[in-house]
């Protein structure tokens, strides 16, 4: 059974014995100001997901070191559960998560700043029956087992689309299942249905019904995101490389948008996606067309993460922490969430 209490006390547990620890992050680099040389700082820890985007193909050409002048270890995670855990623990300084695991983390105090959206979500998360089923909508999942990530965009997305369709979770059987696990299970027909992201969720489409997408939750006043956080006292104490950093990230997005119609199976930036998520290349134009990458004068603005108390992040993530209050995920949302943004970064990558 779906039992949220005993997630919200794990993540309870790991984030307050994080909370110290990840203060522990390396100072700037300007030896005038007796702070040590960029070359001897400890190299950065950077986290993602497996999630299809422009920037993948730009992480294994070495631009992001070149572009920083730091040494930068990439490492990947499943789910933003398991991001939002490792950078409590001080071992991550900048990852890529959903907009729920993010709104969790800062609703139960870690400090973190939000410094670019990666995607925004539309018909790349979906829930998705077995086909041999026959359902045709939400409430017809009663008595079904369901996989997906807790914590996570899709989870939010999970139990409002339940909540539209009048439907109590306890009803059915969810279960947490990171993306290859729901691969896994739908393979060996050990769920009915999930809610996930491509490119776990195409290999669903295939053999199963679309009940509803992230996107139609989104138009329905619920949307969801994927952004790249950073620790905060990372962030002030080295601007210098999170602005070069996002810079960076940008051109990956504004390559796509000028050159992205002329991409192939073969193309270079879509192999190197490829390589980087272990998602077959003739997937990956697909999957970049279900989502919306933000330029930089888009996350500057209120659209996104500038405007002040107008930003939309903002809104998205004060809407999604009084949700998981509800859903007892969190006890209690934040007045403001505006202080977790950091728009400056866009500002300078315009």
């Amino acid at each position: 059974m779906y039992t949220p209490r005993l997630l919200l006390t794990a993540l309870l547990a790991t984030l307050a014995l994080g909370l110290v620890a990840c203060s522990g992050t390396d100072s700037g680099g300007d030896a005038s100001k007796g702070e040590t040389p960029a070359k001897t700082l400890k190299p950065v820890t950077v986290g993602y997901q497996g999630m299809i985007n422009p920037w993948k193909a730009t992480i294994g050409t070495g631009a992001f070191a070149e572009a920083t002048g730091r040494e930068i270890e990439w490492r990947r995670f499943s789910s933003g559960s398991e991001v939002i855990t490792a950078m409590a623990s001080g071992d991550v300084q900048l990852a890529v998560a959903g907009s729920s695991p993010i709104a969790t983390a800062l609703s139960q105090g870690l400090d973190l700043k939000l410094i670019w959206i990666v995607e925004a979500i539309d018909t790349a998360e979906a829930l998705v029956s077995r086909k041999a089923l026959g359902l045709t909508s939400v409430d017809g999942l009663v008595g079904k087992t369901v996989g997906v990530p807790f914590a996570s965009t899709t989870h939010y997305h999970l139990l409002y689309a339940l909540e539209r369709a009048g439907v109590e979770p306890s009803s059915l059987k969810v279960l947490n299942l990171q993306p290859d696990a729901i691969a896994a299970s739908w393979q060996q027909e050990q769920i009915d249905a999930a809610f996930v992201w491509s490119p776990v969720l195409d290999t669903l489409r295939a053999d199963g019904d679309v009940l509803v997408t992230s996107g139609e939750l989104a138009a329905a006043g619920r949307p969801t995101f994927d952004g790249l956080v950073a620790d905060s006292r990372f962030a002030d104490q080295n601007a210098e490389f999170v602005g070069a950093f996002i810079k960076t990230l940008a051109a990956a997005d504004e390559d796509w948008r000028a050159t992205g119609a002329q991409w192939t199976a073969t193309s270079p930036q879509v192999v190197a996606i490829a390589e980087r998520t272990g998602a077959p290349a003739d997937s990956v134009l697909g999957v970049l067309k279900q989502y919306s990458f933000p330029t930089a004068a888009e996350q500057a603005s209120a659209k996104w993460l500038g405007g002040g108390a107008e930003s939309a992040a903002a809104a998205a993530l004060a809407d999604t922490s009084r949700f998981l209050v509800e859903q007892r995920k969190v006890p209690r949302a934040l007045d403001d969430y505006t202080q977790f943004l950091a728009p400056q970064y866009a500002n300078a990558a315009k």
